[in-house]
């Protein structure tokens, strides 16, 4: 047997995408050089779920985990992308001018869509040829869709020229999730691709799009946050994430309100009594977890200690789990395995019904924590989680 510890198995920073071998590839696609490079991060969110559609506030790092897409743009409206994750690494052809709503583009509609996105609102817009590599964890939650569509968003506009705010960029790709792939995302995830910036997260007013940029420096505090995937894989194009939306505007209506954002904390019980038992759930879920992120943006802007952020994350998991119902049985025991082994805090993050677990942990309890956490899965009979350290990076750009 191997003396080899368990956690320098059990902590694993994907691989980074090697960028001459993508050229090589683009190279070797379409023979022709590519136009240039561009990457745009996953996310992880601190804190705030669900909350996004709503009105409310979120709180989400980018990570240093990129899709990373060689890009040319052609003379026609002729969209040809590859991707080595996706397909046997096959060419998917498609024409804009043919892309609508209701057509079936695989995993090609969150390149296509963009274009289409873009045309619709008269931007100038020409086929590209793409080559596509990744190392952000698909199904677990990390918004891997919203860093495909967001870096064919940032390429798109630099190569034509559309001069694009942030936003904007972030808002292309959030259009083709919802209109092309049909994906009900809130805009959350493409913002944190688009504006991530190092060593600090962002507090995101969704109805306004404000974003504050806050510190978060982890390792200088001496921490850790673990991003640990059940390997429980998720998908935001399922029916319970459309019903957990229907649901708050559901609520929303009923309480006469415009967004769930617009009920005050200081009376959420008195006024919950005004709606059914799922629906008070449905309601107090978003209220409380949106108060949350206020309370974590609070202390970051303090420079207080970031260990109390903690118990914020271990509540918010708590109130998936029992009112918004959205965790699963492999989340959960990673949750209680993490904050057990001595993490201040751990939540399920993303979209639910799998994906992954956070941890904040203190940098020298990293390694125990994941250990306990492959120890209880294994008890429980789920997958053995892969673990890796995020790290808050900065957002979708040209790197070559």
């Amino acid at each position: 047997m191997s003396d080899e510890p368990m956690s320098n198995k059990v902590i694993r920073t994907p691989d980074a995408v090697d960028l001459d071998a993508l050229a090589a590839r683009f190279r070797s696609l379409y023979d022709a050089e590519p136009d240039g490079l561009w990457a745009a991060p996953g996310r992880v969110n601190i804190i705030g779920e669900h909350t996004d559609y709503n009105g409310g506030f979120v709180l989400p790092i980018a990570l240093a985990q990129h899709t990373v897409a060689a890009v040319r743009r052609r003379e026609d409206t002729l969209v040809r992308v590859a991707s080595a994750s996706m397909d046997d690494g096959a060419v998917a052809t498609v024409e804009l001018t043919d892309v609508t709503e209701d057509g079936d583009y695989g995993w090609a509609a969150y390149v296509v869509g963009v274009g289409w996105a873009a045309a619709r609102r008269d931007l100038p817009v020409t086929g590209l040829d793409i080559a596509l590599d990744s190392n952000v964890p698909v199904g677990a939650g990390l918004s891997s869709s919203a860093a495909l569509s967001c870096v064919t968003a940032r390429a798109w506009s630099d190569l034509l020229g559309w001069q694009l705010d942030e936003e904007t960029v972030a808002d292309l790709g959030r259009d083709a999730e919802n209109e092309i792939a049909g994906a009900p995302t809130g805009l959350m995830d493409q913002l944190a691709s688009v504006c991530g910036q190092e060593a600090h997260a962002m507090q995101i007013d969704t109805r306004a799009v404000a974003i504050t940029q806050l510190p978060f420096d982890l390792p200088a505090a001496g921490l850790s946050l673990l991003v640990i995937d059940s390997r429980t894989e998720h998908s935001h194009t399922g029916g319970e994430y459309a019903e957990r939306r229907q649901s708050s505007h559901e609520a929303a209506l009923r309480l006469g309100v415009h967004e769930l954002r617009d009920v005050p904390l200081e009376s959420l019980a008195t006024t919950l009594d005004k709606l059914p038992p799922l629906l008070r759930r449905r309601a107090r879920h978003v209220v409380t977890d949106s108060a949350r992120v206020e309370q974590a943006a609070r202390l970051l802007l303090a420079g207080d200690d970031l260990r109390r952020i903690g118990p914020l994350l271990n509540d918010s998991h708590a109130s998936m789990r029992d009112d918004y119902e959205i965790t699963v049985p492999s989340v959960d025991t990673l949750q209680e395995a993490a904050v057990a082994a001595g993490a201040h805090g751990a939540r399920m993050t993303g979209g639910g019904f799998g994906g992954c677990v956070i941890a904040l942990v203190d940098h020298d309890d990293a390694a125990t924590v994941a250990d306990a956490c492959v120890a209880a899965t294994a008890r429980g009979g789920f997958p053995a989680p892969a673990v890796f350290e995020a790290v808050a990076s900065g957002g979708a750009a040209r790197i070559r």
